[in-house]
């Protein structure tokens, strides 16, 4: 996880690891089978601690919020968590547990326990999407900000810097308009609550629609 972290997923690999522990490639297939082994290993490590999270709040909705925001904390800690190959869910135990909390804060709800899961899949995949566009996006981010000679950093660009280069009125109006409007960009992290809230409207449109049937 150290090298993830710090260089990158791509960094990652068992002759890398075993030498960064002082013994051979050979030596560490003996604990662990294969790279995909290790990086289970480390999805697992990184929900580590999520048998002692108290999600806090008054109901259902502050609970699951809080159960998003934390999900997404780890994956900024952890980005290269967003190039892990995802052809089937985390099964080992802290993934699990961490699965588990979120289906808790839905008790009482009314939901029956499918529902509930593919409202914890729904927000998962939308977190995970997010943190991965906003770890892809870094990279061009930190290019926009690099300076000339003498000059202080500045900001990178943002979607309506852009759209006010590119869109013609008469082509794009609503594009336009939103442009020129004279609205400060939001952060991403703003944008991403604006998305957890959503789907929670549509959690609550789903137990009110639950309890109309």
């Amino acid at each position: 996880m150290r090298l993830a972290d710090a260089e990158g997923l791509e960094a990652v690999s068992m002759a890398r690891v075993a030498k960064e522990l002082g013994f051979t490639t050979m030596s560490l297939h003996r604990h662990v089978e294969n790279k995909d082994e290790l990086l289970q290993l480390m999805w697992n490590a990184s929900a580590q601690g999520a048998e002692e999270l108290v999600l806090e709040g008054d109901g259902w909705r502050p609970r699951l919020r809080m159960w998003a925001l934390v999900q997404r904390r780890i994956l900024d800690a952890h980005p290269w968590i967003t190039q892990m190959p995802m052809g089937a869910p985390p099964l080992a135990p802290n993934s699990l547990t961490f699965v588990e909390r979120g289906l808790e804060t839905l008790d009482g709800t009314g939901l029956d326990d499918e529902d509930k899961l593919r409202v914890i899949g729904l927000l998962s995949s939308y977190t995970l999407s997010e943190a991965r566009m906003a770890y892809d996006a870094a990279p061009a981010a930190q290019q926009a900000q690099v300076p000339g000679a003498g000059e202080e950093l500045g900001l990178p660009w943002d979607f309506r810097a852009l759209l006010r280069e590119l869109v013609d009125e008469r082509a794009y109006p609503h594009l336009h308009r939103i442009a020129w409007d004279g609205r400060p960009e939001v952060s991403e992290h703003e944008e991403f609550s604006f998305g957890v809230e959503r789907i929670l409207d549509g959690v609550q449109a789903l137990m009110d629609k639950d309890r109309r049937d």
